[in-house]
């Protein structure tokens, strides 16, 4: 992919749509179909050994919702999971893939779920609203800066209505804090903490090679990554501690609380980009990126700071994760358990609330969401798009890039790239291998 070419042709961040954006202008495409609130809506599912398994349960919820296919590269997790409770009465009549691209030739499918490692979201959501699907796409939503302008590409495109997982912007209590943030009664914010400290969260242990287990199609699994040995370390879940398929706890959980760290503060894109770590907790276990992790984020009137650990549950403010506002007059702390407002002692304005606990469940309550602005024909109503989704999702990449190239990074905005052509040479795309390419849409 010529690099320059494709940011000259997609230059579309910079104005990035921020919580419940308006999308009035995306038309439906005349491939994807205009359900009623009557319809039924058939989903098929593609990677469900984790989140992506998490999803289409909450999403089969969602009254006149029905799953009838499922796709992973895994048998062995096919198996698992259709004897789940919830789909073990219907499993017979769910069609099973290991190539996608067969399942979006399934014509009974309205909406695509996509849950696999990074690295593959970007294709697989191109190719399903290609194929005039709506589609829900696990976090984050690519996996380079470029793979995300695509996406925000292929969605002006094709029309399709596209939720991303970034669950949190559907939690009512989420929205209550941002709410209070806005009303000015903190004070002027000058400084915005995100602390994710997650100790349940580890690599794993350095073990040899080996083939595949029986049932995977390793080569499927790697798609567009550089094609390597089969390794258990690197495989499933701990596939985010490397760089060919993920980018750590920056893009994992970064995406999550940096977005209401943007969204609090109404900002989109920083000046500059700090950060520092590395794998300090340990380095002896199976990972390349960074199991301790600060990044500084310049705004024009704020800094924004992300502190982030493995293997250690006590962060700020006594949270294993949080987005802390500190105001003149006071702080107010929110996590997916709620929020609260700490008094500022030296502010004249005495501002305190105590704990308000979460109202909902964010993550059923974003299924909804989303079936919804399919059923209405309404994608302004949903609550994370894709420009919304792109925009942390590049913030996060910036605070990765910094860390691996080790500098401190200027972003330009006009341009929509670093002022270091070295740093948008090395980092701003990612290298497709085994024959993939991310198509170019204008």
């Amino acid at each position: 992919m010529n690099r320059k070419k494709f940011i000259k042709s997609t230059a579309i961040m910079g104005a990035a749509g921020m919580f419940l954006p308006n999308l009035k202008s995306y038309a439906l495409s005349k491939s994807s179909k205009n359900l009623s609130a009557n319809d039924q809506i058939n989903i098929g599912s593609i990677g469900i050994n984790g989140m992506g398994w998490a999803n289409t349960l909450k999403a089969i919820k969602v009254p006149g919702v029905n799953l009838v296919a499922v796709c992973d590269v895994d048998q062995n997790a096919i198996q698992k999971k259709l004897k789940h409770k919830a789909v073990v009465n219907i499993k017979d009549k769910i069609k099973i893939y290991s190539d996608y691209r067969n399942m979006l030739e399934q014509k009974d499918i309205d909406l695509i779920y996509i849950g696999t490692p990074d690295h593959w979201h970007a294709l697989m959501m191109i190719d399903a609203a290609a194929a005039g699907k709506h589609v829900y796409v696990e976090k984050p939503i690519g996996n380079s800066i470029v793979e995300c302008e695509a996406m925000v590409a292929a969605q002006k495109r094709y029309g399709s209505v596209i939720q991303v997982g970034q669950w949190q912007r559907s939690s009512t209590h989420f929205q209550d804090a941002m709410a209070f943030v806005h009303s000015g009664k903190l004070g002027p914010i000058r400084t915005v903490k995100v602390s994710c400290y997650q100790g349940w969260m580890r690599p794993q242990p350095k073990v040899a090679n080996t083939e595949p287990p029986k049932g995977v199609d390793y080569d499927a699994w790697l798609g567009p990554a550089p094609k390597k040995p089969f390794n258990a370390s690197r495989f499933h879940f701990h596939f985010r501690w490397f760089w060919d398929y993920a980018g750590g706890l920056m893009t994992d959980w970064g995406v999550h609380l940096l977005d209401y760290a943007l969204i609090g503060m109404k900002a989109t894109v920083p000046k500059s980009i700090v950060g520092l770590g590395g794998q300090f907790a340990y380095p002896n276990l199976s990972q390349e990126t960074p199991d301790t992790l600060t990044t500084l984020y310049e705004f024009d009137q704020f800094n924004l700071v992300w502190d982030s650990a493995m293997g250690i549950d006590n962060g700020s403010y006594g949270r294993d994760h949080c987005i802390a506002f500190i105001g003149n007059n006071a702080t107010l702390v929110v996590d997916r358990n709620g929020w609260e407002v700490i008094e500022e002692k030296r502010s004249e304005k005495k501002v305190i609330i105590p704990l308000q606990k979460k109202s909902n469940n964010g993550h059923q309550q974003h299924q909804f969401n989303f079936i919804q602005a399919i059923r209405e024909n309404k994608p302004e109503i949903l609550n994370c798009n894709v420009e919304a989704a792109a925009l942390v999702a590049k913030v996060a990449q910036m605070g990765n890039i910094s860390f691996r190239a080790n500098q401190k990074l200027n972003w330009l905005r006009k341009k929509n790239q670093f002022d270091d052509p070295k740093i948008n040479n090395l980092y701003l795309a990612k290298e497709y291998f085994n024959g993939y390419q991310l198509p170019l849409i204008r």
